[in-house]
């Protein structure tokens, strides 16, 4: 089998060269690479466990080149959200997630898309992962009709199926998350809830309240901060007494993770997926991570921690260079091929951003409709007395 493909391989190599092609099977055969390797990950940090994830992953060529696609996207996809932002191309709230792609990216890899997952207003990644294409977002992030919530929810309410968005009260979502939890639990159907906050949020109250119940009738959730350091520009030195927060649940169980690599984060996720499928309840986990951007992009991020902090983290931990070089370091793909990918990468963020800087705004008509999933058109009124709106579902 190994000599039919370096036969192909070569065939290949010969048939681009004639035709000035250019291919990536031109400069190596897929039969060189390694198909699978296996990496030591950090150990984590465990409240009321005795044992934790394994210090060990696995990684297949496939899922290695999926993962850091995946995480281009969401990098080159929140850089051009900034470039049309300072256009004014892009209004209002907008809040950017490059730098903690490793967090959206692992979290999908340790569950199903069955699975549900509820997050803050930080969701642009997970609307992808989730689901939601490129042109769907971006033309979400400029109203138009195109977007994936039809123009009406901007940056921070977007929606896929299983996943409930983007919410922009502060916590709000975690006691929703909790909801889902337990209608995976009355319907027995093996899904389990993500519930995500920062840790800006994670004094709230309503999340302690969330903690306690979801204890009480040990539902499947998994409680996930997503602790990058500097909430909306405090940092949590100076705002949390205890910064421990995957000991926050007190009596939950809790893992503490490094945010800023793929691998710890799909492992940990596993981990915490298999406890609650088992019957045992939530369990918090803590992502240390890192933005890159501001809170939003009302701050520039630099008022509160310097540019050579946010350099050094560039430079030491950042998620997509992680893998790539583990990549590249263990022959499971070519500078070339890693190359290829970025550029097809900008292309489809090109493409999604001329749609979302073309595509008409939804009309008035369209202000009321989709109150309801499915029901038949009804009137709604408008904000005068006379003034009459239809809502189509």
């Amino acid at each position: 089998m190994q000599k039919m493909l370096t036969i192909i391989s070569n065939v290949l190599r010969g048939s681009a060269r004639r035709n000035g092609a250019s291919l990536v099977v031109a400069s190596r055969s897929y039969a060189d690479f390694t198909p699978e390797a296996t990496f030591d990950i950090k150990k984590v940090d465990l409240h009321r466990l005795e044992e934790g994830p394994p210090l060990t992953s696995t990684l297949t060529r496939e899922e290695g080149l999926k993962y850091y696609r995946t995480m281009q996207t969401i990098r080159r996809m929140e850089l051009k959200a900034d470039q049309l932002y300072k256009q004014k191309i892009i209004r209002g709230f907008c809040h950017l997630y490059d730098g903690q792609e490793a967090c959206a990216v692992g979290i999908e890899g340790g569950i199903t898309l069955s699975d549900h997952l509820i997050t803050a207003y930080r969701a642009h990644g997970y609307t992808l992962t989730r689901g939601g294409t490129v042109r769907e977002i971006m033309a979400e992030l400029t109203g138009r009709r195109g977007g994936i919530a039809k123009g009406k929810g901007g940056s921070m309410h977007m929606y896929t199926k299983n996943f409930y968005g983007g919410n922009g009260i502060v916590g709000a979502q975690v006691p929703l998350g909790a909801g889902v939890a337990l209608a995976c639990k009355y319907l027995g159907n093996d899904q389990l809830c993500v519930s995500l906050y920062g840790d800006g949020a994670a004094n709230q109250g309503q999340i302690f309240e969330t903690y306690n119940m979801s204890s009480l009738w040990k539902l499947p959730i998994i409680f996930i901060c997503e602790n990058n350091q500097y909430a909306m520009g405090t940092s949590v030195e100076r705002s949390a007494a205890s910064t421990e927060y995957y000991k926050r649940g007190d009596y939950i169980p809790g893992i503490r993770v490094d945010g800023m690599d793929v691998l710890c984060v799909r492992e940990a996720t596993k981990f915490a997926a298999a406890h609650c499928r088992s019957g045992k309840g939530p369990i918090l986990m803590e992502l240390q991570t890192y933005r890159y951007h501001g809170h939003s992009m009302s701050d520039p991020g630099v008022s509160y921690r310097t540019r050579e902090e946010i350099q050094e983290v560039r430079s030491k931990s950042d998620p997509i260079s992680m893998l790539k070089d583990r990549m590249l370091s263990n022959n499971m793909a070519s500078i070339e091929e890693l190359k290829e990918i970025d550029i097809a990468v900008r292309k489809e963020i090109e493409d999604a951003a001329q749609f979302a800087t073309t595509d008409p705004e939804p009309p008035l008509d369209d202000l009321c409709s989709h109150i309801f999933a499915n029901d038949q058109p009804f009137e709604v009124r408008g904000a005068t007395p006379w003034t009459k709106l239809t809502s189509t579902s």
